[in-house]
């Protein structure tokens, strides 16, 4: 956890330093092919597996939806741009903290899909030049990495999009290139785009969630503590949907209406402790919970925070998608 905190203060407050960034001296591409180049895949034991104790390991076999989840920074510093896949140390914090507690959540109802990618550093946001093209240069292994899931693994099946933070800022450009008006725009179920800010201009036919149980839209939510009023940054634009009602109403919702959380034990489950509410197209959070009470910017728990919200959220939604 303290190496996200860390992440959402640089993200917040970073500087950027001058560098060029040139593509040929970047790590070499993945193999997509490969399965070493897949954080998580169905029908393997991975850390997109992890469930809490008291419930029950449903088998990817009785699952018709796939969730395909980007993870967020975990890149802090680096000799290149854009991080090497053959990074043993790296690839592990990416599986034992990001991919476990946020694409787990998805894993009651879907067959989750990770593939690694080259992201880029955290300083790529605060270069506006260099950053972009780094930044962009992520999101061509991101995009492959799609186009290879929907050629040898998808089939036709239902589709979660799911993202945070980098991970976000690259989803938002795969529901543009892939979904937006598309004939796979069909296919989606919804898109949990967290903690990075979308517009509703950015898709001509995507959507926004208002409810529940609607399908076919997206989602995003970025976390401060309620009363702190953040700069101006990415983590947020135009749209919020409140993670415990699922609509994008600003009234201030009751804790006893949230859930439930997790922290780092999956065995610990804090119910009714987040009270919510949607101020100025961001998220404020009363969080009643250990060290997370003291934070003004809760970026990095933005996950956590409505875990069992979200697990529900995600079921609510299959079913509505596969009743229609």
């Amino acid at each position: 956890m303290k190496s996200f905190h860390l992440l959402a203060f640089l993200f917040i407050i970073g500087c950027a330093q001058a560098q060029s960034f040139d593509p040929a001296k970047q790590p070499a591409a993945p193999d997509y092919s490969l399965e070493k180049n897949w954080s998580c895949l169905p029908f393997r034991s991975d850390e997109a597996d992890k469930i809490p104790n008291d419930e029950k390991w449903v088998s990817d076999s009785l699952k018709d939806v796939d969730v395909f989840y980007i993870y967020p920074t975990i890149y802090m510093s680096g000799p290149t741009w854009n991080e090497d896949l053959s990074n043993a140390k790296l690839n592990k914090k990416i599986d034992t903290k990001p991919v476990r507690y946020q694409a787990s959540v998805f894993n009651a109802s879907c067959r989750v899909y990770v593939p690694r990618y080259r992201q880029a550093k955290i300083k790529a946001f605060y270069d506006k030049v260099e950053g972009e093209k780094s930044l962009n240069f992520a999101y061509e292994d991101v995009k492959r990495a799609f186009q290879y899931y929907l050629d040898h693994y998808n089939h036709g099946r239902p589709i979660i999009i799911a993202s945070h933070s980098q991970g976000s800022w690259h989803a938002r450009k795969l529901l543009k290139d892939f979904f937006d008006s598309t004939a796979l725009q069909k296919q989606l179920v919804a898109a949990y785009v967290v903690g990075y800010g979308l517009d509703e201009s950015m898709y001509k036919s995507l959507k926004p969630c208002d409810n529940p149980n609607q399908t076919g839209c997206y989602i995003t939510w970025a976390s401060f503590k309620k009363g702190y009023e953040p700069l101006k940054s990415g983590l947020y634009n135009t749209v919020c949907v409140n993670p415990v009602t699922w609509n994008r109403d600003t009234v201030d919702i009751d804790q006893s209406k949230s859930m439930g959380a997790i922290l780092l034990d999956f065995n610990k489950k804090y119910e009714g402790v987040c009270e919510t509410q949607i101020h100025k197209h961001y998220l404020w959070v009363k969080a009643r919970l250990p060290i997370v009470s003291s934070w003004t910017v809760l970026h990095i728990a933005d996950y956590n925070l409505f875990y069992y919200d979200i697990r529900k959220n995600v079921a609510d939604r299959v079913k509505a998608y596969l009743k229609k």
